[in-house]
């Protein structure tokens, strides 16, 4: 008869991520794609749903925000009942949805958290408007250990305009003055190679460069790769070093991205996109 070891199982379940986010009904973005890329690289994702979308691979054509009290508490009874090892932000939607993720985030100040400030949706259309990009940045920052922007998403938070590598440090440190650590991912700028570039809570800078993938665009790698991120920080791995998985993670998943859509391609996960990720 097997027998099963309860104690020694739960002391060593997988880490535990709480997911704040939008739907997307095509699974290549949103709460969707963050659940299987934490699935994937071995954690445990919880979901509270922030709005539903309607979109495909080319566009958004509709959202619906939920209630800014519901999301609230979709994240308290999660939080009351199994917990987070790290809390990973997507689409908010509403002023009054980051306000009361702020409020949720400022009772649990001890659990590390990444934000990937999603704006506009890929074939336009705004996602989270002035007057919630304004609480986003004077609310939530602050409770914030790690922000995603790209070029695009950063110059809308600082004003700034990201065309080269120093303008892209310059936006990474008008954000890091409200007390996060940034990673502006460098896919927007003209290079051939991509500059990711990460400045931590210290003021260290670390630049991860890549090859650029020719002919293609992605959907979903914003949420992917915050999610991936969001899993080496709740393992406790250095920030530097869970950020470079994760690119590892993200670059693999490009490369195996399906196009089943008439729009942008798919990522998708494989063994070899898990390779330095089960640590």
């Amino acid at each position: 008869m097997v027998t099963t070891n309860w104690a020694k199982t739960a002391q060593n379940s997988n880490k535990k991520i709480l997911i704040v986010a939008g739907s997307d009904p095509t699974a290549g973005a949103g709460v969707q794609a963050d659940l299987k890329t934490i699935t994937a690289l071995g954690g445990y994702a919880m979901t509270v749903i922030t709005a539903i979308t309607v979109q495909d691979t080319n566009k958004v054509y509709e959202v619906k925000p939920v209630s800014a009290d519901l999301v609230a508490q979709q994240m308290a009874v999660c939080l009351a009942d199994i917990g987070a090892d790290a809390i990973k932000l997507g689409m908010l939607a509403t002023a009054e949805i980051v306000e009361a993720v702020a409020e949720q985030l400022a009772a649990h100040p001890d659990i590390p958290v990444i934000a990937d400030p999603v704006l506009a949706g890929t074939g336009g259309g705004e996602l989270l408007d002035g007057l919630g990009r304004a609480k986003f940045m004077d609310l939530l920052l602050p409770h914030i250990d790690l922000i995603t922007p790209n070029g695009p998403e950063a110059q809308t938070l600082t004003g700034l305009a990201v065309r080269n590598q120093q303008e892209q440090e310059q936006a990474a440190r008008k954000l890091a003055q409200y007390g996060c650590g940034v990673l502006l991912t460098g896919g927007h700028l003209p290079e051939e190679k991509i500059v990711d570039l990460l400045l931590d809570k210290a003021g260290n800078l670390y630049p991860f460069v890549s090859q650029r993938l020719q002919g293609a665009t992605f959907h979903g790698t914003g949420c992917t790769l915050a999610s991936a991120i969001a899993l080496h920080m709740a393992r406790g791995i250095p920030l530097h070093e869970g950020v470079e998985y994760a690119l590892a993670y993200l670059h693999k998943a490009m490369v195996g991205s399906l196009a089943l859509g008439s729009g942008q391609r798919i990522l998708q996960s494989t063994a070899e996109s898990r390779l330095k990720q089960d640590i």
